[in-house]
C-alpha cells in the first residue's frame, strides 16, 4: 500500500482533520515507523551515502503496507478513497496510527526536496533532436528542461575580410565588437592597436556604418537581412575626434543654446554633458521619401533629432520638421550614392532606422557638400547617440572576456619572443636588455646587411642578391605595398580605413612601369606623390624628390620618411593593411 500520491481531499476529512488536530507536534525521529531510520538521518547522511530519497519513500510504503496485511488493494489511490467508509468492526486494531497525515506530509516534503536536488545537479545534455527545436531555442537540454541563460546561449557569425575570405566564429550572445575583434587579431596574427573595427555592410542599400566597441555583434546581427555581411578593417579614424577636434568640427557648423566660454577645449566636453544642448547646423542635400528627387535645405542636429527648416535658415519651432530621431536609428555611409540613388555628391550619409532590412522608402538619406561637412553631421551623430560610451571606449577599452582564459593577443610573433637582443661588438656577447637599445641594435643591423648585400654583387651579375633585382622584390613583402591598384581603389581604401593625417599605402605606378605611387592622407585630402628610380654609378636608387634624397629600396624611403617630413606634408604615420582571415 503506498501513500505518497494520496489526494489533497483525503487529508481534509473530517477523521483526519480531527486526529491533526489533537496530534502533538512530532520530531523527525519521531516520523519514522519501525523498521527504518528517521528521515532527520537519512537527510544528513545524504551526500556521504549517496541514498535516494526515492528508497525511503519506498521504505514508507512497505512499512504502512505491512500494517495491513488483510487489505491487498488494486491500486495506490484504493485504499485512500475507501478509507472514507468506516472500518469493519474485524479490523479495528488496524486502524490506522493518529500521525498518519503527518507521515503523508513529510513523504511529500521529501519527494519535493529530492526533486530539487536531483534538478540543481543535472548537466547540460547535447539536444538529440535539435530540429524540433523553436528557432529561439538552443540545441542544449539544461536543468529541469529550462532554457538556458542569454549569456550561455552561443551563435555562429561569420566575419569576411577585404580580400573576400571569411571565417565563422562562435560567439556568446554578450560578445561585444570589440571582443570579437580582439579574438580575430588573435587568430590572425596581427597587432593589436585598437584601430580594428567591425564593419556592417548592406551591399543591397548601399549602405555601411562601424559598429561601436561597446555594441553586442549577436544584437546587430538580428537587425541584419540575409545578404549583408559584416567585415573586418582597420578603422584609424574611429576615435580621432577625440585628439584633434577643431579638424572635425568647423567653427560655422557648431552653435550653443547658450553661451559657451573656451573654444575647441570645450567643445566636447559639451558634448558629453547632457546637460548641454550643442548644434549642428548647415545647409544639406535631403532626398525626399518616396521619390528620386533632391532638395537642399537647411538642417540642424540636436539631442532630440534632426531637424530640417521649411523657411529659409529659420530655425523657430514652427518652421521645424523632424527628418528623423537617432533613438532606434542609427547613422551609415553611402557607398555608391551616385550611382544607386541619384545623390548630388560622393559624401552621403543615411539615417537607417533599426527595423529597416531591405526597404529604401524609410532610409533618410542626406548629402553633405564635401568630406568635412560628412564627416562633422556624422561625427556629432555618434557622440549625440552614445555620449560618454564613446569616451569610455577610447580612455578605458573594455575587459577581455573571462570565459576566454587563453585569450591573449601577441604583439609579437612566437618565435620572436623567443629571441633576445645580443651585442657581438667585445670579446663575450652580451644580451641587451634595454628595449630603446635592442630597437636601436636591430635598425643598425637590417642597414647594414642591406649595405654588405649592395657591396657584394657586383653589377649585371645574375645572383638572387643582385641590389636591383633585391630592391624591386623586398618591398612586396610589405603590408603598406598594395601591388598593381588602380587610384581609385587606392582613394577608397584610404577612405575606409580612415581619413588621419600620415595614413598612407604604396602601390604600382599605372603610367610608368617602373615607378611606384605613395598615396598619402592630409587634412582629409588624399594626395599622391611619385617614387622615381634613378641610377648613380651603376647602381639603381628611388628617390621622391629628383634625387635629391635616393635610397637602395623602398622599405628604406618608408622608414625614413615616417621619421622624418621631406617633402612630403606630413610624416608617414599609418599604414593601410589587409589580412586574410
Amino acid at each position: 500500500m503506498a501513500l505518497a500520491g494520496c489526494p489533497d481531499s483525503f487529508l481534509h476529512h473530517p477523521y483526519y482533520q480531527d486526529q491533526v488536530e489533537q496530534t502533538p507536534p512530532l520530531s523527525p525521529r519521531d516520523l519514522a515507523g519501525p523498521g527504518f531510520p528517521a528521515p532527520s538521518d537519512r537527510l544528513t547522511n545524504h551526500q556521504e551515502d549517496d541514498v535516494d530519497l526515492e528508497a525511503l519513500v519506498n521504505d514508507v510504503n512497505a512499512s504502512l503496507e505491512s500494517w495491513y496485511p488483510s487489505r491487498s488493494m488494486p491500486s495506490e489511490t484504493a485504499p485512500l478513497l475507501q478509507s472514507s467508509q468506516p472500518p469493519p468492526s474485524g479490523a479495528r486494531s488496524l486502524q490506522t496510527p493518529r500521525s498518519q497525515p503527518v507521515h503523508i506530509l513529510a513523504v511529500r516534503r521529501l519527494q519535493e526536496e529530492d526533486q530539487e536536488l536531483r534538478t540543481s545537479s543535472l548537466p547540460a545534455i547535447p539536444n538529440p533532436f535539435p530540429e524540433l527545436c523553436g528557432p529561439g531555442s538552443p540545441p542544449v537540454l539544461t536543468r529541469g528542461s529550462l532554457p538556458p541563460s542569454q549569456a550561455a546561449a552561443k551563435q555562429d557569425v561569420r566575419i569576411f575580410s577585404e580580400d573576400g575570405t571569411s571565417r565563422v566564429v562562435e560567439i556568446p550572445a554578450d560578445m561585444t565588437a570589440r571582443d570579437l575583434c580582439q579574438l580575430l587579431v588573435y587568430r590572425s596574427h596581427c597587432v593589436d592597436d585598437n584601430s580594428w573595427t567591425l564593419v556592417e555592410h548592406h551591399p543591397h542599400l548601399g549602405l555601411e556604418r562601424c559598429l561601436e566597441d561597446h555594441e553586442l555583434v549577436v544584437q546587430v546581427e538580428s537587425t541584419m537581412a540575409s545578404e549583408s555581411k559584416f567585415l573586418f578593417r582597420k578603422n584609424y579614424a574611429k576615435y580621432e575626434f577625440f585628439k584633434n577636434p577643431a579638424n572635425f568640427f568647423p567653427e560655422q557648423m557648431v552653435t550653443w543654446c547658450q553661451q559657451s566660454n573656451g573654444g575647441h577645449n570645450q567643445l566636447l566636453q559639451n558634448f558629453l554633458n547632457s546637460s548641454s544642448c550643442p548644434e549642428i547646423q548647415g545647409f544639406l542635400h535631403v532626398k525626399e521619401l518616396g521619390r528620386k528627387s533632391w532638395r537642399k535645405l537647411y538642417v540642424c542636429l540636436r539631442r532630440s533629432g534632426l531637424y530640417c527648416s521649411t523657411k529659409g535658415a529659420s530655425k523657430e519651432p514652427r518652421h521645424l520638421q523632424l527628418l528623423g530621431g537617432l533613438e532606434e536609428s542609427s547613422v551609415f555611409s553611402l557607398i555608391a550614392g551616385k550611382k544607386q540613388y541619384s545623390a548630388p555628391t560622393d559624401y552621403g550619409f543615411c539615417i537607417k532606422p533599426n527595423k529597416v532590412r531591405n526597404e529604401t522608402k524609410e532610409l533618410r538619406l542626406l548629402c553633405a557638400e564635401d568630406e568635412q561637412g560628412r564627416t562633422c553631421w556624422m561625427t556629432a551623430c555618434r557622440l549625440l547617440k552614445y555620449g560618454m560610451l564613446l569616451y569610455q571606449n577610447f580612455r578605458i577599452p573594455p575587459p577581455r572576456k573571462a570565459l576566454l582564459p587563453s585569450f591573449c593577443t601577441p604583439v609579437r610573433s612566437v618565435s620572436e619572443n623567443s629571441l633576445v637582443a645580443m651585442d657581438f661588438s667585445g670579446q663575450t656577447g652580451r644580451v641587451i636588455e634595454n628595449p630603446a637599445e635592442a630597437q636601436s641594435a636591430a635598425l643598425e643591423e637590417g642597414h647594414a646587411w642591406r649595405k654588405r648585400s649592395t657591396r657584394m654583387n657586383i653589377p649585371g651579375s645574375q645572383s638572387p642578391l643582385h641590389a636591383s633585382t633585391l630592391s624591386t622584390v623586398i618591398h612586396r613583402t610589405q603590408h603598406w605595398f598594395h601591388g598593381r591598384i588602380s587610384r581609385e581603389e587606392s582613394h577608397r581604401i584610404i577612405k575606409q580605413q580612415g581619413l588621419v593625417d600620415g595614413l598612407f599605402l604604396l602601390r604600382d605606378s599605372q603610367s610608368n612601369p617602373k615607378a611606384f605611387v605613395l598615396t598619402l592622407c592630409h587634412h582629409q585630402k588624399i594626395k599622391n606623390f611619385q617614387i622615381l628610380p634613378c641610377e648613380d654609378d651603376g647602381q639603381m636608387f628611388f628617390s621622391l624628390d629628383d634625387g635629391n634624397t635616393k635610397f637602395s629600396d623602398l622599405i628604406q624611403l618608408v622608414d625614413f620618411y615616417q621619421l622624418n617630413k621631406g617633402v612630403l606634408p606630413c610624416k608617414l604615420k599609418h599604414h593601410c593593411i589587409r589580412v586574410a582571415l
